[in-house]
């Protein structure tokens, strides 16, 4: 599994199914060893992990709950423990909810945010000090078109987006001295096969797009991989948005 990632040690949060594990493989792939982290879903990740070990990779399955700094520090020092360091992190966690404004609990509020964006901070925090030692890493937040676009039904969702693209500029900016790149992938509607987006929110205000499909998981995957490659090195603090022209932002 040579490739242009070899030697590179990379924790993907969420990665136990759908595209999170679709970003593991491919990395895997291109040659860097991947820590897969999972809540819940124990099967896909050992599924994950042994799809890559058999296609000759080196990957571990992490159980962790993001939102907890503790488990964090232990997803971190199990992939030292496994592969030396960490030099690539993808921030992929995330929470699939469609909610009109009046219905959303403050315990819906809290869990958005924190699996998206606390998660992300928190894993950011712990990974930092190791790419530091390395003299290079690469950050990838999995981000939203919520955020950026407007969606009925979404407000909690894109308030938990919205504040990751303003931490990936931020942190871009503050860990550029560093030689680490922090960038946001921006997917549109990913066809997960999943089909448990609600009838409601497939039509006003949720913009298809004029290629008239979604997104493969693996079209995402390939756009994270190259961002996590050396060629990229001068690429930090974007927005990359992979939507099909269902929306268009012009700066």
């Amino acid at each position: 599994m040579a490739g242009g990632l070899a030697g590179e040690v990379a924790i993907v949060t969420g990665a136990g199914i759908n595209t999170g594990a679709v970003i593991a493989r491919t990395l895997a792939q291109a040659g860097a060893a991947v820590v897969v982290n999972y809540r819940r879903a124990e099967e896909g990740a050992r599924a994950t992990v042994a799809e890559i070990a058999a296609a000759g990779g080196r990957a571990i399955a992490v159980a962790g709950d993001v939102t907890k700094p503790e488990d964090v520090a232990r997803l971190v020092a199990r992939a030292v423990e496994a592969f030396g360091s960490v030099s690539i992190l993808i921030n992929n966690a995330n929470v699939r909810s469609y909610r009109a404004l009046m219905d959303i609990s403050h315990e819906e509020w809290r869990n958005t945010l924190a699996t998206t964006l606390d998660a992300s901070f928190f894993c950011i925090q712990a990974c930092v000090p190791l790419m530091r030692r390395l003299g290079r890493g690469t950050i990838v937040n999995i981000g939203g078109s919520s955020a950026h676009s407007g969606r009925p039904r979404r407000s909690h969702v894109a308030a938990a987006k919205a504040g990751l693209a303003g931490m990936t500029g931020a942190l871009a900016s503050e860990l550029a001295p560093d030689n680490i790149t922090v960038n946001c992938v921006v997917p549109g509607r990913i066809d997960t096969g999943r089909g448990d987006t609600p009838a409601a929110d497939r039509g006003a205000g949720h913009q298809g797009s004029p290629t008239g499909r979604s997104a493969s998981p693996q079209e995402i995957a390939n756009l994270v991989r190259f961002l996590c490659g050396g060629e990229c090195r001068f690429i930090t603090g974007a927005m990359l948005h992979a939507n099909g022209a269902a929306y268009v932002t012009i700066a």
